[in-house]
């Protein structure tokens, strides 16, 4: 690639390297190259091996105009388009699984609610106490900042943090989170 490169794009290039906090050292290095030359002997010759960070930058600061430049840029641009989309399913699973285990722990509390044949009229109300007690907000508040639908449950909008500190909360009930 750096055939069609100038050195100032590679100059631009490390200096965004540099400004970022790395060290233009660890991703662009000065090596010799040895090359035939005209009468069969040998000579050598300054090159730089790069990381995949080295050539992103110089991408970033080449000219769009040369086509090895313009594939380099929509390489990269697929590539970090890609990456975004595995890290919002990863980050859609791990929500998904603190959902499902707020999911059973409700369920596991309502059924020992019912083992335990308690008849709480108010069984919201000293969940919304819990809430406020861990989150500084009554249910309703929380249901209301995050935008829920009416009729909608507050965990089916609530960060993965949240979830899992909810299903938490169940089991440990004399843990405080304050």
């Amino acid at each position: 690639m750096l055939r069609f490169v100038n050195c100032k794009t590679i100059n631009k290039a490390k200096t965004s390297c540099e400004a970022s906090g790395n060290n233009i050292s660890d991703h662009f290095a000065d090596v010799g190259k040895m090359v035939k030359i005209g009468s069969g002997t040998e000579r050598e010759i300054n090159d730089i091996i790069l990381t995949r960070y080295a050539c992103y930058l110089i991408a970033q600061n080449g000219d769009p105009r040369k086509e090895e430049i313009a594939f380099a840029q929509n390489y990269f641009a697929i590539q970090t388009r890609k990456f975004e989309l595995i890290e919002k399913r990863i980050k859609d699973w791990k929500r998904l699984k603190a959902r499902q285990k707020l999911t059973l722990s409700e369920k596991e509390l309502s059924e020992m609610r019912g083992t335990v044949r308690t008849e709480l009229a108010n069984f919201g109300l000293i969940r919304s106490k819990g809430d406020q007690a861990l989150f500084g907000r009554t249910t309703q508040q929380m249901k209301n900042k995050l935008g829920v639908p009416k009729g909608r449950v507050l965990a089916d909008f609530l960060p993965t943090i949240k979830c899992s500190i909810f299903s938490y909360r169940f089991f440990h009930p004399l843990i405080s989170f304050s």
